[in-house]
């Protein structure tokens, strides 16, 4: 018997069958301004699909613990475990032809920050004002992840969102995004340094 709202499946994913666990909801990382904002957040919930929410899976690849690996193909990040193991997040990717892929670190996080708009989303989607000021209406959400090659940002983020039913699909721009929630519990436990692969679209884990 599986208590506490845990759910066992198997799921084809990583070369092959593997036990999926669902994970139980947890708020154990919400700071009280986190409370505060998601309280308040003036976007509908959202009903995210099973196979989209956070899992701990078997992970066969070779990344160490501590890495964070973008399936962007089957809409999933992976963040490594120690003893073949991972934790699943369902993400919403980039369209096809606006996503980045390769190797890069986390240069830096930020809780609830401010969104700069690039010159190329305000000719792509804008006008937006020069700077948006962090909040649940925010396009980055609660937490982001600032990738680097180098000392160069990649411009590419790893960010929340102010809009959570479409996690688990492709839409506008290339960065990816969890449930405000996800990405929350993600920062909790990445440390800048970390290595973080993407995978292009078309390559699957």
């Amino acid at each position: 018997m599986i208590g506490r709202g845990l759910v066992l499946l198997l799921v084809g994913s990583l070369g092959g069958c593997m036990q999926a666990t669902l994970a139980p909801p947890s708020n154990a990382s919400l700071t009280p301004r986190d409370r505060q904002l998601l309280a308040h957040a003036p976007y509908a919930p959202a009903s995210i699909p099973e196979p989209f929410r956070r899992h701990i899976v078997d992970y066969t690849r070779k990344e160490l613990p501590g890495t964070i690996l973008v399936d962007t193909n089957a809409r999933y990040l992976y963040f490594v475990l120690p003893g073949g193991k991972a934790i699943r997040y369902g993400v919403t990717v980039g369209e096809e032809a606006l996503a980045w892929s390769g190797v890069a670190t986390v240069g830096r996080t930020a809780e609830w920050p401010d969104w700069i708009p690039t010159a190329e989303i305000q000719a792509r989607l804008g006008p937006y004002p020069k700077r948006v000021a962090g909040g649940p209406a925010n396009p980055l959400g609660a937490r982001a992840l600032y990738l680097y090659e180098g000392n160069k940002d990649t411009l590419y983020r790893i960010h929340g969102t102010n809009q959570p039913e479409y996690i688990g699909q492709a839409i506008s721009s290339g960065c990816i995004r969890l449930t405000n929630e996800d990405i929350i519990d993600l920062v909790d436990r990445v440390k800048v340094g970390a290595i973080v692969v993407v995978l292009p679209p078309g390559r699957s884990a």
